[in-house]
């Protein structure tokens, strides 16, 4: 029986994803308008902190002054001045994670649920799969833009450096939003990964997964392998791609596709790239590959360097190679 279930499931997934996800209007139903509406409000905050993050400067000069003038004074006053709102906006972006986590968690309840294929979930429930898209698209491109900026960690370093001597000298911050320092403990982990958001999502989906033991996993991967098929087979179909309006949903697809591979390999057991894996792994990297390399190259390196199991020895010189 387990055998048959394993060959319906590939059955599924071999025919799945030859259908036109509308990623640009896809609006929802009556029974999803409820949840839509929440996921909604925080895909709005999401577009908010991408444009903070993309217009973060950093307070580099600021700094490079205080450390080059220690005694005086109004040098160290201004360079805290500078770097205090700036750590507000860090831990407004960190504390936005448990609202993304959240909204991932609902979505994922929805299309994962028995009794529908994920090809009829994705197909059927298209306004949901686009916002789980949008998180997917949010998540990635915070990570392109933090791992560009190394401004972020220059000025939390030193926002913990001048605290930790505020506090040896018994001096008050007067900032009224300091961060306390087990907050400042997780918000330096959460930075310092190359790929946080990724891995905020990665670890939000293999927890969805042990949590919701009654969900057999093969619902939630093949979901995500449905949905790389999907973005897939619309990129490499004429018929489809002619019917986005805009050349960015080109990209807002790419990144959908990258973001489900390297969730399917973080919570599949044997893998994305494995040759029994439901994801044609050869073809993503192909349809990567055609793209202009100025607009793909961060989407390489997050499979190169944030899947889990490209180096296994079980992935295939052929995809190692592609990926080189």
């Amino acid at each position: 029986m387990g055998n048959l279930i394993k060959v319906l499931t590939r059955d599924i997934d071999n025919n799945a994803g030859n259908f036109f996800l509308d990623f640009e209007n896809a609006q929802p139903s009556e029974s999803e308008t409820a949840m839509w509406e929440e996921v909604n409000q925080v895909l709005m905050e999401a577009q908010v902190i991408l444009e903070d993050l993309q217009t973060y400067r950093g307070a580099g000069e600021e700094i490079r002054q205080a450390i080059q003038n220690p005694n005086v004074e109004c040098v160290q006053e201004k360079a805290w001045s500078a770097v205090v709102p700036l750590v507000a906006k860090l831990k407004t972006f960190y504390e936005f994670t448990q609202k993304l986590e959240s909204s991932l968690q609902c979505l994922l309840k929805v299309l994962t649920s028995s009794g529908s294929t994920p090809t009829q979930h994705l197909e059927s429930k298209q306004a949901l799969a686009r916002q789980f898209a949008h998180i997917l698209h949010f998540t990635l491109r915070f990570d392109e833009l933090k791992m560009t900026n190394p401004a972020i960690q220059n000025d939390f370093s030193y926002y913990r450096r001048t605290i930790s001597r505020m506090r040896i000298n018994n001096l008050s911050s007067d900032s009224g939003n300091e961060v306390n320092n087990e907050l400042a403990n997780r918000m330096s982990l959460f930075y310092a990964t190359a790929t946080p958001m990724l891995k905020t999502l990665s670890d939000a989906t293999s927890k969805f997964v042990s949590d919701n033991t009654q969900v057999p996993i093969e619902n939630t991967t093949d979901c995500l392998s449905t949905m790389a098929c999907v973005c897939k087979v619309m990129l490499e179909t004429p018929e489809y791609r002619s019917r986005f309006t805009s050349e960015e949903t080109v990209l807002f697809c790419l990144r959908v596709m990258v973001g489900v591979i390297i969730l399917y390999d973080h919570v599949h057991p044997a893998g994305a790239f494995v040759k029994t894996s439901n994801i044609d792994m050869k073809g993503c990297i192909r349809v990567l590959k055609e793209q202009p390399p100025s607009s793909v190259e961060g989407l390489l390196n997050a499979l190169r360097y944030t899947t889990k199991h490209l180096n296994d020895e079980t992935t295939s010189k052929q995809i190692k190679m592609l990926l080189q």
